[in-house]
C-alpha cells in the first residue's frame, strides 16, 4: 500500500513537471493571456471535477463549504496567497527554465509547507525527527541542484543559456524563484485548514480535494486580477480575439491544465494510501515537491537547458537528483 501510495504521488510529480511543455504549442499569445486561460483548466475546472469525486450520494459540495465558514475563508485566504507564488513560479521559469527554476522555486516550497503548515494548524506534533531529516535532507538536494545552475552560469555564455532559455537572467530569476517558493508554501497551509472540509463517508483517497478546489480558487482570484491588468497594460486584449489560434491554444492550455492538477489529484490519492505511514502521511507534501523537482529536471535535460555544460556540472545536477529521490522514502526509513 505504502509503495502504491508514493508511485501515484510520482505520476502526479511527472505530470506536474510536464505541464509546462503544452505551453510551448501556444501561439501568438501574450504570457498573461495563456497563464489566466491555462489558469482556468488547471485552478477551476479540474480541481471543480476532483472535488465532486469526494461528495457522497445526497450531499452538496457547496453545502459543505457553507457548513464550514471559518475553515472555507482560511483556506481560500491562504489560497490567495499561494496565487502570488503561482505568478512568481512562472516567471522563475520564464528566467531560468524548467529546470532550475522548478527546483529552486518547489525546493523552498517543499521545506517551508511540510515546516509551517503543521504549526500553523496547531499540529507541532506532526513534526517528528524523521520528518524534519527529510526536510533537511530535501533541502540540500535542492542546494546541489542550485549549486549545479551557478556552475551553469560561469561555463556558457549567454548566447547558448538563451537558445533554450530566452529570458534567461540568473539574478532577478533566482530571487523571483524564491519569492515564489515562500508563497507557494501556502497551498499546504490552506490544504491544512480545509481538513474540517470533508465528509467521513467520503474515500479516503478523495478526502483532500474538496480543499483543493477552494485553494486553487483563491490562486485563480489573484491570478485573473495581475493577468488581466497586464492586459490592460500591455494592450494584449487583441489575444482573446484571435480566431485562427483559439483552437490549438485552447487545446495545449487545456492539457497543461490538466497535467498541472494531476499533481494534487493524484497527492490525495497517494495519502489515502498512506493512511497507515503517520511520517510519510507528514512528509507527503515534501516528497511531492522533491520529485516534482526531480522530474523537472529531467525535462531540463531533454530541452537542452544543460546543452554546453561540462561533465562536472553534469555530475553535480545528477547528485543532487539522487539526493532528492532518497529524500522521497528516507523519513519511513529512519522512523
Amino acid at each position: 500500500m505504502i509503495f502504491l501510495g508514493l508511485l501515484i504521488i510520482a505520476i502526479g510529480a511527472f505530470c506536474q513537471s510536464s505541464s509546462y511543455v503544452p505551453i510551448n504549442k501556444v501561439k501568438d499569445w501574450s504570457w498573461e493571456s495563456y497563464w489566466i486561460i491555462q489558469g482556468v483548466f488547471a485552478w477551476l475546472v479540474f480541481p471543480l471535477m476532483g472535488a465532486l469525486l469526494a461528495v457522497p450520494a445526497g450531499e452538496n459540495l457547496f453545502a459543505l463549504y457553507a457548513a464550514n465558514p471559518a475553515a472555507t475563508f482560511k483556506t481560500i485566504f491562504f489560497g490567495i496567497l499561494w496565487g502570488v507564488g503561482g505568478l512568481t513560479f512562472g516567471l522563475s521559469m520564464r528566467y531560468l527554465g524548467v529546470a532550475l527554476g522548478q527546483s529552486i522555486a518547489l525546493g523552498t516550497c517543499a521545506g517551508l509547507g511540510t515546516i509551517l503548515t503543521p504549526l500553523f494548524t496547531g499540529k507541532a506534533g506532526d513534526l517528528t525527527a524523521p520528518v524534519i531529516i527529510g526536510v533537511v535532507v530535501t533541502l540540500l538536494g535542492i542546494g546541489i541542484i542550485g549549486w549545479a545552475g551557478m556552475l551553469k552560469t560561469k561555463e556558457v555564455d549567454d548566447d547558448k543559456k538563451k537558445e533554450s532559455v530566452k529570458d534567461f537572467n540568473f539574478g532577478k530569476g533566482i530571487l523571483v524563484a524564491l519569492l515564489a517558493g515562500f508563497m507557494s508554501a501556502c497551498f499546504a497551509i490552506g490544504l491544512g485548514f480545509g481538513e474540517p472540509l470533508s465528509w467521513e463517508t467520503s474515500k479516503p483517497i478523495f478526502k483532500t480535494l474538496p480543499a483543493t478546489l477552494l485553494v486553487t480558487f483563491g490562486g485563480f482570484l489573484t491570478n485573473a486580477v495581475y493577468c488581466l491588468s497586464q492586459n490592460q497594460k500591455n494592450k494584449t486584449w487583441g489575444d482573446y480575439g484571435k480566431g485562427s489560434v483559439w483552437v490549438n491554444n485552447l487545446i495545449f492550455c487545456a492539457l497543461a491544465g490538466i497535467l498541472w492538477y494531476s499533481q494534487f489529484f493524484g497527492l490525495s490519492l497517494g495519502k489515502g494510501f498512506l493512511q497507515n505511514a503517520p511520517v510519510l502521511l507528514a512528509f507527503s507534501w515534501c516528497i511531492l515537491m522533491s520529485l516534482n523537482v526531480t522530474f523537472s529536471n529531467v525535462w531540463g535535460i531533454i530541452l537542452k537547458e544543460w546543452k554546453g555544460c561540462s561533465k562536472k556540472t553534469i555530475s553535480v545536477l545528477v547528485i543532487g537528483l539522487v539526493v532528492l529521490i532518497v529524500s522521497s522514502f528516507l523519513p519511513q526509513l529512519i522512523k
